[in-house]
């Protein structure tokens, strides 16, 4: 696994919007994410690992 490749998972546990911006940009799925994380912040994180790792 390489060096970015962590630093996102570790993001998508941490701070799933910032990962999910970090990797997407700036688009629905980043709103998405953060909707997401300020409500139920488990399903942010699932969400960003999930957008992360396919």
């Amino acid at each position: 696994m390489d060096t970015k490749k962590l630093i996102l998972i570790l993001l998508c546990i941490f701070l799933p919007p910032v990962a999910v911006y970090m990797e997407k940009g700036l688009n629905k799925d980043f709103f998405i994410n953060l909707v997401l994380t300020f409500f139920f912040f488990l399903p942010g994180t699932i969400h960003a690992l999930w957008l992360t790792m396919k």
